[in-house]
Parts: structure tokens; sequence; C-alpha cells
């Protein structure tokens, strides 16, 4: 394939603005909203549970001015009267009605589609800069979101502002109200998300889209789209209800996406689930690339503040890149957005050749990937991690044992209720000496005595601290990591759901 759209650059983005409101106070006046909407917005409890956010912080906040926050609270409002995406009717025919009656948007540009169990954001952010440090308009689709439901449609690298959002919301709605009136049932959060995503992409215009699944594949719905390159990043066990009981069901949805004469990026799969996929590719004649074989991990190793790579692409090597995440899964995750970007480009297939090396590097060196395995405080220092399942858990494990030195290692856990809560524990049982029990903010959270009932199972009783409000947890980690000078090296990890991260970034931010 080769790329014919113009070339073209937005300037810089201004910083968004930090939240003024207290927890408890916003948690009172949030209880009715949509767990889908926003994770809830906080302040710090007490001067012992504040951090600094970090430095040009990709996660934006609620708008400073009160009449714009209005605005949004109202749009979040409407939204909420929808399907949540945990309530799901498998189709896509809302969403083709919806694009029919909007002039179909997701066809004005190319698209890369990510699917997959764990890593399809930081995957999508990462391909997300290798595009425009080649000076291409990008548009990336993900979900959920850390902080704010405005981080789901970045433009350029960068969240949509609460006005563009709102704007946006407003110029389909008139749409969505007459495809919710011809369909049997309206459209859901999810649907209209993806509609404005789609609209604002189009709208801006992009030169391209990195679009992630929300659920599966094959009746996703961002999977009206024509991805020429389709992404599938390591598969497991997730949403089993929904998605199937093996790796090889599983896979058989995700390989939806996968379009007729398509680029498929293979990232390391279980075996039942790479036959099932491969044979869609050979159905779609598409051209595969598999990590491990047409590209991968050449050399790595752990560096301050991330990792040093030598990556394998589909045209050749590259060499000395910095990559400023920790963990061996976002090393993967790098080497599958690259071979993503070089087969949208065309190298491997009709270019033997590797994109500029300086480019590669410098877009790598400025990825960040909010929520995974991110360091949100020092002394102790406290990590934020989105795993959500065993999978994500071993590899956030994994990570953290090789990036941090700790002599020990405190976990803050609240999972969601559709979650195997346990997996997820036994995965970290090793790395942590306690645990300390919550819940977070979101009403599908696993109740708090059923979780520590499981974590009493894994740890044995010595091990585990419950306290049910997520300020309090943060309070008792942060006081165990600290209660003995042996343990200078002590850290915290939070983690069990990105809603947990969420709350817990905001509660650890200076307001």
């Amino acid at each position: 394939m080769v790329l014919s759209v113009p070339l073209r650059r937005l300037g810089p983005v201004s910083e968004p603005s930090d939240p003024s409101d207290q927890f408890d106070d916003i948690v009172d006046a949030e209880t009715t909203r949509d767990p889908d909407l926003a994770v809830i917005e906080a302040g710090s409890r007490t001067l012992r549970t504040q951090g600094g956010r970090p430095q040009g912080d990709p996660v934006p906040s609620r708008p400073e001015d009160p009449e714009l926050d209005k605005a949004l609270r109202e749009v979040e409002t409407e939204l909420s009267t929808r399907w949540g995406e945990t309530k799901l009717e498998p189709s896509v025919t809302r969403i083709a009605a919806l694009m029919d009656v909007l002039g179909e948007p997701q066809r004005a540009y190319p698209s890369i589609h990510i699917t997959g169990t764990n890593g399809k954001t930081s995957t999508a952010r990462m391909i997300e800069a290798l595009l425009g440090a080649f000076e291409l308009r990008t548009g990336r689709y993900t979900s959920p979101h850390v902080q704010t439901i405005t981080e789901r449609i970045s433009l350029d690298g960068a969240p949509i502002s609460a006005e563009r959002f709102i704007e946006t919301y407003q110029d389909i709605k008139p749409y969505v109200e007459l495809v919710d009136a011809r369909e049997e049932y309206r459209l859901s959060f999810f649907e209209v998300l993806t509609g404005m995503a789609y609209a604002a992409f189009a709208d801006a215009p992009v030169d391209v889209a990195v679009v992630e699944v929300g659920m599966g594949g094959a009746w996703d719905a961002t999977n009206v789209i024509d991805g020429s390159v389709a992404v599938v990043t390591p598969i497991d066990l997730d949403h089993t209800d929904r998605l199937g009981g093996t790796p090889a069901e599983i896979a058989g949805e995700k390989s939806g996406i996968i379009k007729q004469g398509a680029t498929v990026i293979l990232a390391q799969q279980p075996v039942d689930a790479a036959q099932v996929l491969l044979k869609k590719a050979v159905e779609a004649d598409a051209t595969v690339a598999r990590e491990g074989m047409e590209f991968g991990i050449v050399a790595r190793e752990v560096a301050v503040g991330g990792q040093l790579l030598t990556l394998r692409g589909l045209g050749g090597e590259y060499d000395n890149i910095f990559l400023p995440l920790h963990g061996a899964y976002q090393a993967r995750n790098a080497a599958v957005a690259l071979a993503a970007v070089e087969a949208f480009f065309g190298i491997g297939a009709e270019h033997a050749r590797t994109l500029d090396l300086d480019t590669v590097r410098q877009a790598f060196a400025q990825v960040a990937s909010p929520g995974r395995l991110e360091i949100v405080r020092s002394s102790p220092t406290v990590i934020l991690d989105a795993a959500h399942n065993p999978h994500g858990a071993r590899a956030t494990a994994e990570g953290v044992s090789e990036a941090f030195g700790f002599s020990r290692l405190v976990g803050v856990v609240s999972t969601s209720g559709d979650k195997d809560a346990k997996g997820l524990l036994e995965a970290f049982e090793p790395i942590f000496a306690e645990v300390v029990v919550t819940a977070n903010s979101n009403p599908r959270a696993t109740d708090v005595d059923e979780l520590a009932a499981l974590a009493v199972e894994v740890f044995g009783e010595d091990r585990v601290v419950v306290e049910p409000r997520l300020p309090d947890a943060l309070e008792a980690a942060i006081t165990l990591a600290e209660e003995e000078a042996e343990y200078g090296g002590a850290g915290v990890l939070v983690t069990g759901s990105i809603f947990t991260v969420g709350d817990a970034r905001l509660l650890l931010r200076r307001g």
C-alpha cells in the first residue's frame, strides 16, 4: 500500500488543567452516573497520599470552566441513558446504520485496527507515536479511559478538548436519534462514542486512524472500518461469557477484524488461537507477519526509566531504541507496533527497506502509557497498573520484578465483579508481601468481603488487610511500606482494574 494522502501536523496542544474537587464530595454527586462514562474525578484525601502528576500528563482533567464542565456532564448524562459497555447485543447493524446516515465517515481515511486480550491500548499509543513522527495526522480511538471520557478520542496524540467532544456529540445527535427510531434497540453508549470518533476523524481530517476494539472483533462496534492493517495482540481468557471459554473460541471472534487483502500483524499467541487466526487470514487472502518469525525482539536490556531495545522489523533491524516503559510485554508491544507501521507503509511487501531509524527512535522515546506500570509517587514508590485478568497480572508481576528492586512490595487491589479475581491475586502472590483489599468507585467493583475471602485463600490471613474505601487503602499500603526502616526500598502497586487505577491516579495527584 502506498499512502497518497497529504502530510501535515498540528501545532502543540495546551496542557490540561488539574481537578480541584474533593473525593468524597464528588463521589456523593456522581453516584447516579453510569460507571462506563467516567472514572470518578477526585481530589486528595490527605497530604500523605498526594503526589505530583508527571510532566506532560497525557490524561486530561475535568474542565476548569464551570459552564464547560456542566455542558460535558450533560453529554455524559445523556449517554448514561444508553446501554453501557457491559450490556451487548452482538451486531454491527446499528453502527452500520449510523455510519450510513452520517455519510460513511469511517471510509474517509485508512485505518489500523487492533484487537487482542491485553496490550491493545499501549500498542495503539505506540503506533500513533510512530505515525505522528512520520508527520501523519493521526486519530486514535481507545477504551476504556483512565480518568476522563475525552481520553477515548485523540487527534495528533492528544485527547480532544471538552469543547470539541461536546460539539461532535451535538453534531451527530440528530442522526443518532434517527437511527434509534428505526432500530429495534437504541444505539449503545459505545456505539455512539464510536460514531463520534469516526466523525471527528473525518472532520479533522486525519491521515490515518488507529482504532482499538471495545470487545471481541467480529461484532464490535468499531468493525465497520476496513483496516488495511489488522493487529492482534496476545489472546488469553477474558470476557469468556461473551467471547468463548478457550483461546481458540476467543480468537474466532477477534479474527473478525481481518479484512480481505489486509496485512495481519500477529503477536505471539497460544497455539490453538494462532491456528484460528491463520485460517481466517488464508480465507481473507491476507498477508501475515508473526512475532518471532517475521519480526520480533533481537535484544532487550533494562535501562534507567525504561528499557533499551533492538527490534527486528519487516524491513530490517532497528537498534538502540529507548522505550520509557517497563516490562518485557511492553517491548513485545513495541515490536508489534513497529511491524504494524511498517506494514502500513508497505515495507516487507512493496518496499524492501526500513523506516528512518532516527525517527523511529524519537517516536518510541516519547511514548507514554498512563496506568501501565506508571510511577505516580516516590518515597515510597507508588506504581499504578491496570492489569485486570490473570494474563495481564502475570505480565505486570514480571515487569515489576525486573524493573524495580523492591525489598518489600504492598499491593492495593480492587477488581471488577466479572473478572477472575482469584487468578489475578494468585499471579501477584509471589511479589506481594501484603495485599490491601479495597473497592473502587465503579458499582461493578467486586464486593470487598468477597474479594477479601479470595485474598485470604491465596495469601493467608496474616498478609491481608481490608479497607473498603480506596483512600484508606492507599494510606494503609503506604504505612505498611514505610513502617520499618529496613524496608527503605519498599513500594506500593495499585492494580486490579482501570477504575482502580483511575481513582488512585487522581487521589495521588496534587489538587
